[in-house]
């Protein structure tokens, strides 16, 4: 069994929609200075991603751009008939 791994203080955790224990955690560190990304395959971190708290604006901005951009287009009305 994978040994149990501490939940960040300061963040969150998303899970793999893949599933098999993958997991993206978001933690925060130094006063909320440093963003840390890692990667998790069930208890084990298998890759790490650090972002300084000047380039967060700009990764929230770029999956704001994707989620507007991959929004289904409205439904033409005039189109139907």
């Amino acid at each position: 069994m994978d040994p149990i791994a501490a939940l960040p203080a300061h963040g969150d955790v998303f899970t793999d929609e893949r599933g098999e224990g993958r997991a993206m955690r978001l933690s925060w560190y130094d006063d909320g200075e440093l963003l840390v990304l890692s990667l998790w395959r069930g208890g084990s971190c298998v890759a790490t991603f650090r972002l300084g708290r000047h380039e967060v604006a700009a990764l929230v901005g770029s999956l704001v751009t994707g989620l507007v951009d991959a929004r289904p287009a409205a439904h033409d009305v005039r189109s139907a008939s």
